[in-house]
């Protein structure tokens, strides 16, 4: 193995000295992620500017037995992205690769490079007429790499699907620096293995995504959005039937809140507003959109009219304008954010069969609360496609460190339950280090087989986000 001031300079020849760095300041960024679980050590951070730098610092990484952690804009919430405390790995950032390489409208594609962030790709598509519906609350510094490693969700899945389902082809570093390059815009191609499904959702264990064919959908003209309130999830579950039955494929968001959730955002996030004149014990957050300018606002408001009717609703409100949307949308977005100043919170993002979502709330609530008297459960998420953020908040006066130190009990009580429904303990995160013991758990023995063959023969040396999924 090299010493550390010739790996620092055969780096420097590929990428550039000043996009190599050892110094602890300059490293600290890439070292620790969002929520402060992970706080790794590393030898150097690489920051290569095109896939031609990746593929030769993954070569030389790979001729010298050098370990690689990929990193796109460090808001993964599994620790994917983190190195490990031994120090021995370097960082690899993709936050250089921000070309747009192609927009074809007529195909409705876009090639875009790992490092552009989600939001740049909504805002390209949109000045050309065009809709990349990927929606998440970090689309402003997550990239599209990170996305695509994740097979990230958010709030438009149940329209358009996850991240896999939104990219086409992908460019692709091997574990020996070759280039995979898969970036057709083909939407039919059954020439053998469609390999691009390998590497998203692999976190960066099997190859380095360096772009991407993205799909865009024409642009909506008009959206009818709404704040309903509700029961129970059950009334939620029977709202998302009538919906899905009336509104058909200009459904495109459906989120489910807490009233507790409310309550957290209003106390935390100045200028928030209750929803609603009343209080209710949930809320829908639906939208509508559709590229007919006319008759949409008409229909969402049969539907909640219909609702309200059959005592599925209680109360309900439609944005009226650009700014009570988005004054919506921030409860929604907030969420996540609010939770901290409310002390320690133990979270899960689980999912179980969208018919069985009101059962798992309650199960699960009961669970935890006899596990854990005091707990504030807040369970929240996308309720079309059955993914719940089903976390706890620590106990009013509760010690937080005391609280947290039971993280694992906490999990193992959550994913018992859903268990009982053939549900999923990583439903859009990932698995990353935060999950990777209890993945052996709950995966199909073969499964597991299969996903350490491939590991075996993607990356025989082991050289690739170790210690990540696998």
């Amino acid at each position: 193995m090299l010493d550390k001031t010739s790996f620092l300079s055969r780096f420097g020849e590929i990428v550039g000295a000043r996009y190599v760095t050892a110094e602890p300041a300059d490293m600290q960024p890439y070292l620790v992620e969002d929520r402060g679980l992970y706080h790794g050590r590393a030898f150097c951070v690489v920051r290569p500017g095109n896939v031609n730098e990746v593929s030769r610092v993954v070569a030389l990484c790979d001729e010298t037995n050098t370990k690689i952690v990929p990193q796109g804009g460090n808001t993964g919430l599994v620790g994917g992205q983190t190195p490990h405390e031994s120090g021995d790995e370097i960082v690899l950032s993709l936050g250089r690769l921000t070309a747009i390489r192609e927009v074809d409208v007529s195909s409705n594609t876009m090639i875009v490079e790992a490092g552009v962030t989600l939001l740049r790709a909504q805002e390209e598509a949109e000045k050309l007429d065009r809709l990349f519906p990927l929606s998440l609350a970090s689309e402003g510094s997550c990239t599209i790499g990170g996305n695509l490693s994740t097979n990230a969700g958010g709030t438009a899945v149940l329209a358009y699907g996850n991240a896999r389902d939104l990219a086409l082809g992908l460019e692709v570093v091997l574990a020996d620096g070759r280039v995979l390059s898969t970036l057709s815009k083909l939407k039919k191609d059954n020439t053998g293995y469609d390999l691009k499904h390998l590497f998203m959702g692999a976190e960066g264990t099997l190859g380095i995504i360096t772009a991407a064919v993205l799909k865009l959908f024409p642009r909506p003209r008009a959206r009818a959005t709404a704040f309903v309130g509700l029961a129970s999830p059950r009334q939620a579950l029977a709202l998302l039937t009538l919906a899905q039955q009336r509104a058909g494929g200009a459904l495109v968001t459906f989120e489910m809140l807490p009233r507790i959730g409310i309550d957290y955002v209003l106390r935390h996030s100045p200028g928030a507003r209750d929803p609603l004149s009343g209080v209710h014990a949930w809320y829908v957050l639906l939208e509508l959109a559709s590229q007919a300018e006319t008759g949409l606002d008409e229909a969402a408001e049969t539907l909640l009219a219909d609702a309200l009717d059959k005592a599925i609703a209680e109360d309900a409100a439609f944005a009226s304008s650009l700014d009570q949307r988005n004054a919506f949308w921030r409860l929604r977005e907030h969420l996540s954010e609010v939770q901290k100043h409310e002390g320690g919170s133990i979270k899960h993002d689980v999912s179980v069969p969208v018919a069985a979502v009101p059962e798992f709330i309650q199960n699960a609530t009961a669970a935890v609360e006899a596990a854990l008297p005091g707990a504030r459960v807040l369970a929240f998420g996308h309720l079309g496609d059955g993914n719940i953020h089903f976390n706890v908040s620590q106990p009013i006066g509760a010690d937080k460190d005391a609280f947290l130190a039971r993280w694992h009990e906490i999990n193992d009580v959550v994913h018992a339950i859903v268990a009982r429904y053939a549900g999923s303990i990583s439903a859009e995160h990932g698995i990353g280090r935060l999950k990777r013991d209890l993945l052996p758990k709950v995966k199909d023995p073969v499964a597991l087989d299969v996903m350490r063959a491939l590991k075996r023969t993607l990356d025989p040396k082991g050289l690739l986000n170790p210690g990540k999924v696998l």
